[in-house]
């Protein structure tokens, strides 16, 4: 089969191990290959929980949505509305920026993950010493605001983590809730995803799941040098991704999240026609991006829509036809050259 071909391969060539779960109507497919454990032997198995990284911006963009819907706020919003002073200095300006422009990143605003010392605090060996800090939304966005903006609000797409912490903060004010508790309420409870959590500052995956790996090169999910040295990231304590890129889940509830979403489930007509609302991704056509939603167009020209995900020691994606039908869901336990964009599109393609 060529989706499980693309699996092995990719463990071949980069990280331990990897997982899939495939639907296509009522029919279900899981594959694995390689290691969950480099120390126990131990092999993946198909309701392995997983850190999902950026899939985490698909749920926060859908609460803000329904937030819409329901009239307590609108896309239109400035930030300054919601979250006076916060986005200011060096340039940055939150009454300039919308909250559509949070959620489709053209605001902006720099990405946090991208400052040199956050980097090297996090995703180099440094990351050994620092795993288990707290890090809250506030820190967070100081942090970005010690960078200028990338470009005027509007003028251009650039990918910023940064949006989403600022994003999950509007939640808090626009609610009195966490967006933890939104995202429970509203979308973990009605669809019971049992597996999917939301894990604040919790540094343990909950339930049945393998190790994660990182060779913590100073970059996340770089090439890594063949043979260097491997490190067990498992236990982390999350907080610094926050809204961004924190929560757990497992390939049944990320295809049934997805398949939910897109079927009208948890959005009306006219939030989910915005939410796939894309603008272009300069330099890479077959992408666009929409709220909290990314399309690609894939080899065969299939168009695809959902979300990867990226943090230490675990690459994760979801991709689904429009209408929901055909959705799939992969990790990979390890950040090292790792291709995941081969099993796409054999399982879209064929090839």
């Amino acid at each position: 089969m060529a989706t499980q071909a693309a699996l092995e391969s990719v463990v071949h060539d980069g990280p331990p191990g990897g997982i899939v779960l495939a639907e296509l109507g009522p029919t279900a497919w899981a594959g694995r290959a390689g290691t969950a454990n480099l120390a126990t032997g131990r092999t993946p198995r198909a309701d392995d929980r997983f850190r999902v990284g950026s899939i985490t911006k698909t749920f926060v963009a859908t609460v803000l949505l329904q937030l819409e819907e329901e009239g307590k706020l609108s896309l239109d919003d400035t930030v300054d509305h919601w979250l006076p002073g916060l986005v200011a200095g060096n340039g940055n300006d939150g009454s300039k920026i919308r909250l559509r422009q949070l959620l489709n990143h053209t605001s902006g605003i720099y990405s946090y993950t991208e400052d040199d010392t956050f980097k090297q605090r996090e995703f180099s060996t440094d990351f050994l010493q620092h795993r288990y800090e707290t890090w809250t939304p506030r820190r967070i966005v100081r942090l970005a605001m010690t960078h200028q903006p990338t470009f005027a609000p509007g003028d251009d797409w650039s990918y910023s983590d940064t949006n989403y912490v600022i994003a999950s903060m509007v939640i808090q004010k626009a609610t009195g809730h966490s967006y933890a508790h939104e995202i429970e309420q509203r979308i973990l409870r009605p669809l019971h995803l049992v597996s999917t959590s939301v894990p604040g500052t919790r540094v343990r995956i909950p339930g049945p799941s393998g190790r994660a790996y990182s060779k913590l090169t100073g970059e996340l999910a770089g090439p890594g040098e063949p043979g260097g040295a491997v490190y067990d990231v498992t236990e982390l304590n999350p907080s610094f991704a926050g809204a961004a890129g924190e929560m757990i889940s497992n390939g049944r509830d990320l295809n049934r999240f997805y398949r939910a979403l897109f079927s009208g489930r948890l959005l009306k007509d006219r939030q989910l026609k915005e939410m796939m609302t894309t603008v272009p991704i300069e330099n890479l056509p077959n992408f666009s991006y929409g709220l909290g939603l990314m399309k690609m167009t894939l080899s065969c020209g299939t168009e695809a829509w959902g979300h990867n995900g990226g943090i230490q020691g675990s690459i994760s994606q979801t991709m689904a036809t429009a209408d929901g039908d055909h959705v799939l869901s992969l990790n990979f336990n390890g950040d090292w050259n790792v291709h995941e964009q081969r099993v796409v599109d054999a399982e879209f393609c064929g090839a």
